[in-house]
């Protein structure tokens, strides 16, 4: 079993001057948390695998393919693999779980 803190991943993430923190990456799935600072542009591209993204905080809009949603703390959001998807709009600072499955590479 491994058990992560989000203060702690939040605190890694920052000490390494990076918006994304991997922390997890297994044979079928990896896992990381991505920040975004309000007011700040999200740089995504198009992935290869598919997405889950879960809010922890924060408050934004994400357009996937043309859809978009507001989401906030506790949203729950689907991205198939290649299809376009950014943050924007974020008002609050955003903090977001991201599984990638298959992993990311």
């Amino acid at each position: 079993m491994q058990v992560f803190r989000l203060d702690d991943l939040d605190a890694e993430r920052a000490a390494n001057e990076g918006a994304y923190l991997r922390f997890l990456n297994e044979r079928n799935m990896s896992v990381g948390l991505y920040a975004l600072d309000a007011g700040s542009q999200d740089p995504q591209q198009p992935h290869a695998q598919d997405e889950v993204y879960l809010v922890v905080s924060g408050r934004a809009s994400i357009t996937v393919g043309e859809d978009t949603s507001t989401v906030g703390r506790g949203s729950v959001v689907y991205v198939p693999a290649g299809v376009t998807h950014r943050f924007h709009h974020i008002s609050e600072d955003l903090r977001v779980l991201v599984v990638f499955s298959p992993p990311e590479r």
